[in-house]
C-alpha cells in the first residue's frame, strides 16, 4: 500500500511512525509545551532525526470536553507554525489535524502534505469535496457528535460492526468525489469507553477487510494510564505495549509523541515475520 505526498509514494505496507505536534494550549498530554519558535522546531528536528515519516500538526484540541476555537484562531495558531517548520526542514511531510475544510485548504497551500480529520468529513460538509480539489492523502476518523460532546454518544448496537459500517459509507463518499489515497484511523478515545476501547484493539486486524491503510493512535491515552492507575506522563511504556500489539494486527501508521520508541515497536515487530 502506498500513497502520494507531494509526488512521493511513501509505502506503507512497512509501518511508518508519525510525531504529534500538538500547538494547543489545553492538549491532554503536551499542551503549551512548543511556545516558540525554537521549542517547535527543536521537536520537529527530534522527531524527524528519531526517524518520523510524517510530523502531525494540530491547533484545535480534540480532547474530551476541550475548548471550541474559532476557525480564525485555528489558522492565525497553525499557518505561521506550517511555514516556520517547512522553511527550516524542506522536506518534512506534514500531516494537519483538522476537521476544516478553509484550515486544510490554506495548510496544503502553504506546503503541508496531508489532511488529518477526526470527523470524516461530517463537521465540515466541504471538507470532502476540498481534499478531492487538493488531490492529497485523507487520513479520516471514527467519531461521534464533537469533541466537547463524543463522550456522551458511547451506545453502540455493536461496535465493532458499526464503525465498520462507518468507514463503508464515508469511503464510499470519498471515493466518489475522486478521493484516491485513504488512510482510516478507528479513533481510540472519540465517543468510546475504556472498554470499548480494548474491544476495538482486540479486534484492529477485523479492519484490514477494508484494505485501506490503518492508523493507530493511542499514545498516551486514558485507556492506558486509567487501566494502569498513573498519568500521561507515566505511560510511555503502556503505549509501546499496545503500539506493539497495533502492528501485530495490521497498523500502518503509529500516531505518537514518543518516535523514538514507536519506531523500535515498528522495528523489533519487523523482525517477527523475516
Amino acid at each position: 500500500m502506498t500513497i502520494n505526498c507531494k509526488g512521493q509514494l511513501i509505502d506503507l505496507s512497512t509501518p511508518k511512525a508519525m510525531g504529534i505536534l500538538n500547538i494547543t494550549p489545553d492538549s491532554f498530554y503536551d499542551g503549551g509545551s512548543y511556545k516558540n519558535d525554537k521549542a517547535i522546531l527543536n521537536q520537529v528536528e527530534k522527531m524527524i532525526d528519531e526517524d518520523a515519516t510524517f510530523i502531525d500538526i494540530g491547533a484545535y484540541s480534540s480532547r474530551p470536553g476541550a475548548d471550541f476555537v474559532t476557525e480564525a484562531e485555528e489558522l492565525k495558531r497553525i499557518l505561521p507554525i506550517v511555514k516556520l517548520i517547512l522553511d527550516r526542514f524542506p522536506h518534512a511531510l506534514l500531516s494537519i489535524d483538522t476537521f476544516r475544510s478553509e484550515v486544510a485548504k490554506q495548510c496544503i497551500e502553504t506546503g503541508a502534505a496531508i489532511i488529518n480529520d477526526i470527523s470524516a468529513g461530517k463537521l465540515d460538509k466541504n471538507m470532502l469535496s476540498t481534499v478531492a480539489e487538493l488531490r492529497v492523502p485523507y487520513i479520516m476518523m471514527h467519531m461521534r457528535g464533537t469533541p466537547q460532546t463524543m463522550q456522551q454518544q458511547t451506545q453502540y448496537d455493536h461496535l465493532i460492526k458499526d464503525i465498520l459500517f462507518y468507514f463503508s459509507e464515508r469511503i464510499a463518499v470519498a471515493r466518489e468525489l475522486g478521493i484516491i489515497d485513504l488512510i482510516i484511523d478507528p479513533g481510540f478515545g472519540f465517543a468510546k469507553t475504556l472498554e470499548q476501547n480494548f474491544e476495538l484493539l482486540n479486534n484492529l486486524e477485523l479492519f484490514n477487510m477494508i484494505e485501506k491503510p490503518l492508523l493507530v493512535g493511542i499514545s498516551r491515552k486514558s485507556m492506558i494510564y486509567k487501566t494502569l492507575g498513573n498519568s500521561a506522563q507515566e505511560a510511555l511504556n503502556g503505549t509501546s505495549v499496545l503500539n506493539t500489539i497495533a502492528l501485530q494486527k495490521g497498523a500502518s501508521i503509529l500516531r505518537v509523541h514518543d518516535v523514538k520508541e514507536a519506531v523500535e515497536c515498528i522495528q523489533l515487530v519487523k523482525s517477527l515475520s523475516c
